[in-house]
């Protein structure tokens, strides 16, 4: 049951058709195709949603919000590109949507592997650092009169681009089998990229498991008391992962490293997560100024080169 309820959880985090009409429009998208795989969600989406207890509804992008997607489209990795324009089924956007993302594999066939990526169209509206703030504190609880604060500062673009990015690595993943795709037994089922980091799917290895980040609420916890937020931070420095987020599984390693390696390297952005405390600054961690991330880089040149 509590491993249910966590799945439920990672899913409210990043958990008539919608068609450009693009012909005749000066300054229109030019991905024609990016826009005509804008479709409503899967049935088979929708109902993971109604299974816990959600009722999203399909939205249609205005203008605006074309221009975005088609600007965080642009600012994939080539490879990324690619491989969405080969796998991706559709892309679907929901109001009423409690959670960020989800991407869902519509068929498996090694042939083909196809997928749906589904938004939740609020976080056009929202900025990279106001989402990635939104997400660190829900691993934290406040009280009132502690003086702490955790934020994010990760710029002023669109949350879109991010959310894009780390949904996209996920399908990048599953078509390269970057982490292990298999079921097997785990001891079996190792990659470059897992060895030496993950024992297992949802388990790092003994020497990156910390009492403290297991307590996390992305290990299956419950939020700490936000005091606790420079430990916990401390503690992170002292393992390979990129956030938090990335310690929920090995996928969600795989799309967090990619995804702030390449907002900060390729895009010129920050991304550092602040613990201030009666506003003043007590703990900073940079995911890219840690040894440890940074000893894992050479592996992502594979989304650069060819």
């Amino acid at each position: 049951m509590k491993r249910k309820l966590f799945k439920v959880f990672l899913l409210i985090v990043l958990g008539s058709s919608v068609q450009a009409q693009t012909s005749g429009r000066t300054g229109g998208p030019k991905d024609v195709w990016l826009f005509e795989r804008v479709q409503p969600a899967p049935e088979s989406v929708l109902g993971k949603f109604r299974d816990a207890g959600m009722d999203p509804v399909n939205h249609e992008l205005t203008a605006k919000e074309k221009d975005l997607f088609q600007m965080s489209f642009s600012l994939l990795p080539p490879s990324h590109q690619r491989v969405l324009k080969e796998h991706l089924h559709s892309f679907s956007f929901m109001d009423n949507m409690p959670n960020t993302a989800l991407t869902s594999t519509l068929d498996s066939t090694v042939e083909r592997k196809k997928f749906n990526i589904t938004f939740r169209a609020g976080i056009f509206n929202e900025t990279v650092s106001e989402w990635a703030t939104w997400k660190e504190n829900l691993c934290y609880r406040t009280s009132e009169g502690d003086g702490y604060e955790v934020r994010v500062e990760a710029g002023d673009m669109s949350a879109m681009v991010y959310v894009l990015l780390h949904e996209a690595t996920h399908i990048m993943d599953v078509v390269m089998e970057i982490a292990p795709q298999t079921e097997v037994e785990a001891s079996l089922a190792v990659t470059p990229f897992t060895q030496d980091v993950w024992s297992g799917r949802n388990l790092p290895i003994k020497m990156y498991v910390d009492t403290l980040l297991e307590s996390t609420r992305f290990r299956g916890g419950k939020p700490l008391p936000i005091a606790q937020a420079p430990e916990v931070y401390l503690a992170l420095k002292q393992t390979p992962f990129a956030s938090l987020y990335g310690m929920a599984s090995w996928s969600e390693d795989l799309a967090e490293l990619v995804s702030i390696y390449h907002f900060t390297k390729k895009l010129k952005q920050p991304y550092r997560v602040l613990v201030i405390k009666d506003g003043k600054k007590l703990f900073r961690f940079e995911p890219m100024k840690n040894k440890r991330v940074k000893s894992r880089l050479e592996q992502l040149k594979m989304f650069y080169e060819g």
